[in-house]
């Protein structure tokens, strides 16, 4: 149940982190509320994800899935630069996250 709670704490950073952007600095009143909306139901899926979950892999999963999601929202929908460097940053994320992951059951004597 802990990744179900994750993967909608992401889905809701996500959403969140795009109303921020739509709110254009809280002058729209719209994507204003439901960045505080989305934010607050993020946060509320975390920490029913910490009741289960290691804090370190975690919040690295939140932070790193959402970093990449909305990288990708942004090239694609947002009009936002591609490069080789953010690019190949974007896949150290996702190989950083992964390795959390692999290592999550496996303790380091």
């Amino acid at each position: 149940m802990h990744w179900l709670y994750l993967c909608l704490a992401v889905l809701f950073e996500t959403a969140g982190t795009v109303s921020m952007k739509l709110s254009n600095g809280f002058s729209k009143v719209v994507p204003s509320v439901l960045l505080l909306a989305f934010y607050g139901a993020s946060l509320t899926f975390l920490t029913l994800t910490l009741k289960t979950m290691d804090v370190s892999v975690a919040y690295a999963v939140w932070s790193g899935v959402g970093i990449v999601l909305i990288s990708l929202i942004g090239f694609l929908f947002l009009g936002e630069s591609v490069s080789i460097v953010k690019a190949v940053s974007i896949i150290l994320i996702i190989t950083g996250v992964v390795a959390l992951n692999i290592t999550e059951h496996r303790p380091i004597n």
